[in-house]
């Protein structure tokens, strides 16, 4: 809503208190949009007429944009109320265009004089409306007119006109309408689409091709959004598709060509239009004119030359059920005409693009009276050697369940000629990116590159006004053949090899093949390598006892620094693990209030801070060896510290990152709460990169049975389930000391025991084989050999740190290692989680500029979907977890985490179809594990997410609130 600034309103209260003498006290005023709202009240009620007749002449004397600021929008017209002081509702209201202050001032007078004789008060001037005034294309007029709908929602109007440039093919009178809408917030696109849509195209403006709707908010240059409306008139529309011979078309351009007096009714019987004429009024009983029926259908139909349709019968009768009174026959174009004889079906099947754009806009567009009042799905087609690409268009973007199934479903059934696949996308006129795509192969097909969306104009002729320059967008790389991308690699890697081979010869230690010397002797040969190998040993010696003694020194530095410090360390350490008693979190119990965030970032940043140096504290502390994870080994700590305070939490929270970002803990027990499950302990005990089988390490073996929950929410998706890709994240833990202590200490525990019956021989897969152990042992002693000959190799670790802290140094390295790159389920620093191993991210994913610093990566290029394949290591492992929380009576509730619109891409879509098939399964054939899908919950919710397929702390909340409230999860009551 748009006000006038404080000193400006008094300004004008002041001048209209002059110009009605009404005290200043009692004048309010409000500027909303384009309209000046006037408020006059009193201890009796101002006069109509008279205040309005100081107010008017006031106005036609004074600069009404003089008295307020320049920021503030034109004021296209004015309503004046009337109230007594103590009454809530005014008495009257007048409302007056300021285009037309001499007829309002007349018909105020004359309202006076009458009001004087006492007489009834009649208006003498006539008002014009506004909408009469934009019928004639005036800009300034057409800004009123809409000002009338968008003034109300606090969006002030300003429209500019600007020629189009065109082509010799087309008319040099096309113009463009742009309204420039202004408000202090951004209003939503589908709030002022179709209302402005379907009043632009009532005027019927035929020298306007279209408008363009640019939305910004006061203050700001660049425009929030942009939104293109069709202009072409109806009637031209309605001969588009007449054209093509749909009946609803030709029936409605019939009773334009006829007057107003004849109704038209039409149907088509193989190729013969049937048309009838008929009286509009059912109780007359005069029979339309043949001859003046005739004159104005014939012309016109064979002007249009329907496709299909060879020939039209006419018949003139009193009703629809009598007899004809006159029937006439004609011939049309298409009987003279092979092609147009054709039908669209036909011509659609055998490729041809403008049939099949028909036949897709008149699926999409049913209702033929919304199509003409707001210009209704425009569709666009792309054909890309086998894929066919269509882009659906209008003013409120079409959804993708109500579109792409129609569509796909309609390309399959007509098999298009030569078409293998299709895809499928949504947008809102006026963009040039789609909001969504969808895609289908009809035959498997090979694709070398990924497919990006093909470039599709934004508005129909001369799309340079709405689009960036070239140069702000990154060109898209074409599609590549086979042979091409081999030809490309053999040749770069040839002229790679001889630049290489040059770069070894011209150190002269090595030389050609051919020219080498061949009197050589094998004598000679074993002395030359024994003095060069005697050097390379000498040089390694002198090498590691120069770097042993450099290290020596740098870790005596390192030890007098951290002795320092030592003391202080402790201290924050326990000051910062000092809140924790029980359940009570108070790094998150503030966070949230009954109106949802209230405190943003700073003090959870905090917490954040207390509790990831405290589990960096107990993870040193822990008698449990690494498990070559320091998230693992510090979420570990933080739940055995959780385990001695108050014993096993009541929900246990389980996933990668998707998990750790995605469900908070405080958010989740607090909605429970209301919902009748109080003082429920959650913890969440996400690890970023969790597979399958990393989350059976952790409930099996890690834990120990008295330490499970009494309910497992495990969060995650489709990718922790692939068994086709190198699980590197488990590969590293399995080979960990604490990963050898606990499948021992696991095995030990489970002899003689119920678990040993349910798992069998599975445990034994864990160990390593006999092959592996040899090996490992042969490398420990390998390793002490070394370390005793060697100064530098015990300092190893000091040498690491020695070595990093002198590559930070360059500047090429430092700036590198500040981005590291998209990644995140191996950030190379690991953000700080709260004390309930939750990690809470304020940022909100925003594609616009996300894509500026991490590369779009498409499903065919994720390797997180690498060698696609669900039955292997993963499910093996997720089988022998649910025997084993099932013997624990533990249940297992799979989520199946929300993704934004971007990261769902046809092949990441077609995955998570066989995933949510092959999770169903599962879940029905166990009692124990309950499956929950919320894939598609927000996926034009970007401001829940912090990345494409991670949530931000925002989403965590609504999903924690949307699980509390799912009645299949079975939550544990105290």
């Amino acid at each position: 809503m748009n006000t006038v600034s404080l000193d400006r309103q008094k300004a004008l209260a002041q001048w209209v208190s002059q110009a009605t003498g009404i005290n200043s006290v009692g004048v309010k005023i409000r500027l909303r949009g384009n309209d000046l709202h006037i408020l006059c009240e009193a201890p009796i009620c101002p006069p109509r007429w008279k205040t309005l007749s100081d107010l008017l002449r006031a106005l036609q004397q004074t600069d009404l944009e003089a008295l307020k600021s320049n920021d503030q929008p034109a004021v296209y017209q004015v309503f004046v109320y009337g109230r007594h002081k103590e009454e809530q509702r005014p008495q009257w209201c007048h409302r007056v265009f300021l285009n037309q202050l001499d007829k309002h001032i007349e018909e105020v007078e004359r309202a006076l004089l009458n009001h004087k004789k006492n007489s009834p008060v009649s208006s003498g001037a006539i008002i014009i409306s506004n909408e009469s005034l934009a019928r004639k294309g005036d800009p300034a007029a057409i800004a009123r007119y809409l000002s009338e709908t968008l003034s109300t929602l606090g969006v002030a109007v300003k429209v500019k006109v600007k020629k189009q440039r065109t082509t010799e093919k087309e008319a040099a009178n096309k113009q463009r309408l742009w309204i420039f809408c202004q408000s202090h917030y951004t209003p939503d696109p589908s709030l002022i689409a179709e209302p402005v849509a379907q009043k632009l195209r009532n005027l019927n403006l035929s020298n306007y091709q279209d408008a363009v709707i640019a939305s910004g908010v006061v203050g700001e240059k660049n425009h929030d959004w942009l939104l293109r409306i069709d202009l072409t008139p109806p009637e031209v529309m309605l001969k588009e598709w007449a054209r093509w011979g749909d009946i609803e078309a030709i029936s409605r351009l019939a009773k334009i060509w006829l007057n107003k007096e004849i109704s038209v009714q039409a149907s088509v019987k193989e190729s013969t239009l049937h048309i009838f004429c008929t009286p509009r009024d059912p109780s007359s009983s005069q029979i339309p004119d043949k001859d003046f029926c005739l004159e104005a259908i014939i012309p016109q139909l064979e002007i249009l030359a329907p496709q299909g349709i060879s020939a039209a019968t006419i018949y003139g009768q009193k009703t629809v059920k009598c007899e004809p009174t006159w029937i006439d026959w004609i011939s049309l174009p298409a009987a003279d005409h092979q092609a147009l004889n054709i039908s669209v079906l036909k011509l659609a099947k055998s490729g041809d693009e403008s049939a099949l754009l028909f036949l897709l806009e008149r699926l999409l567009n049913p209702d033929l009276d919304n199509r003409l009042a707001t210009g209704g799905i425009r569709v666009m087609l792309l054909r890309k050697e086998d894929l066919l690409h269509v882009m659906c268009d209008a003013p409120i973007c079409p959804t993708r369940k109500k579109i792409a199934n129609t569509v796909i479903e309609f390309i399959h059934k007509l098999q298009v000629q030569g078409v293998t696949g299709a895809r499928i996308y949504g947008r809102r006129a006026g963009n040039k990116k789609p909001f969504w795509q969808f895609g289908i192969d009809f035959q498997p097909r090979q694709s070398t590159v990924p497919e990006a969306p093909p470039e599709f104009a934004a508005t129909s002729s001369f799309v340079q006004d709405l689009l960036p320059s070239p140069d702000s967008e990154p060109i898209l790389r074409p599609d590549l053949s086979i042979e091409e991308v081999q030809t490309f690699i053999g040749t770069q890697t040839q002229k790679w090899g001889t630049t290489f081979r040059k770069f070894l010869l011209s150190t002269q230690l090595f030389i050609e093949k051919d020219s080498a010397p061949q009197t050589s002797t094998d004598t000679q040969k074993v002395l030359l390598a024994g003095i060069w190998g005697a050097i390379g040993i000498l040089l390694s010696l002198q090498l590691d006892w120069a770097l042993g003694k450099a290290i020596a020194d740098y870790s005596q530095a390192q030890q007098s620094k951290v002795s320092a410090n030592r003391y202080e360390l402790v201290e924050e350490s326990a000051i910062a693990a000092n809140p924790i008693k029980g359940k009570t979190n108070s790094s998150n119990s503030d966070a949230f209030n009954h109106n949802g965030f209230t405190q943003a970032g700073k003090k959870i940043a905090e917490e954040q801070k207390k509790a990831n140096s405290t589990a960096i504290l107990l993870a040193a502390r822990s008698q449990i060896p690494t498990f070559n994870s320091r998230q693992l080994d510090e979420q570990l700590a933080l739940y055995k510290q959780r385990l001695a305070k108050s014993g096993p939490p009541d929900v246990l929270i389980v996933g990668s990152s998707r998990a750790l970002r995605g469900v908070d803990p405080v958010a989740l027990s607090k909605a429970l709460a209301s919902e009748g499950y109080q003082d429920l302990d959650v913890f969440n005990f996400g690890i970023n990169g969790a597979t399958v089988q990393i989350i059976e390490l952790l409930v099996v073996h890690v834990l120990k049975a008295s330490e499970l929950p009494k309910i497992i929410i495990w969060a995650d998706g489709v990718r922790a389930f692939n068994s086709g890709r190198p699980d590197q994240t488990f590969e590293t833990i399995a080979a960990s000391e604490g990963y050898q202590q606990v499948i021992q200490a696991s095995e030990e525990n489970s002899k003689n025991s119920q678990t040993s019956q349910i798992l069998g021989q599975e445990l034994d897969q864990k160990n390593p084989s006999d092959n592996q152990n040899i090996y490992q042992a042969f490398n420990k002693r390998l390793n002490r050999s070394i370390a005793a000959l060697s100064a530098t190799y015990p300092q190893r670790e000091q040498f690491k740190g020695l070595l990093n802290q002198q590559l930070k140094k360059i500047p090429a390295i430092s700036n590198f290692s500040k981005h590291p790159g998209n990644y995140p389920e191996q950030d190379t620093k690991i953000p700080a989680v709260d004390f309930d191993g939750f990690l809470a991210l304020s940022v909100r994913f925003k594609p616009e500029t996300y894509y500026q610093n991490h590369p779009k990566v498409t499903g065919s290029y994720d390797r997180d979907y690498n060698n696609f394949r669900l039955m292997g290591e993963q499910d093996i492992a997720l089988q022998r977890m649910l025997k084993y929380t099932a013997l624990r009576k533990v249940p297992v509730v799979f989520i199946n985490m929300p993704l934004t619109t971007d990261y769902l891409d046809p092949i990441r879509s077609k995955y998570e179809e066989d995933f949510r098939q092959y999770i169903s399964n599962i879940s029905k054939v166990n009692n124990n594990f309950i499956f929950r899908d919320l894939t598609e919950l927000w996926p034009e919710k970007n401001d829940y997410f912090s990345d494409p397929s991670h949530l931000n702390r925002y989403g965590a909340y609504k999903v924690s609130k949307k699980l509390a409230v799912d009645p299949m999860i079975p939550w544990p009551r105290k």
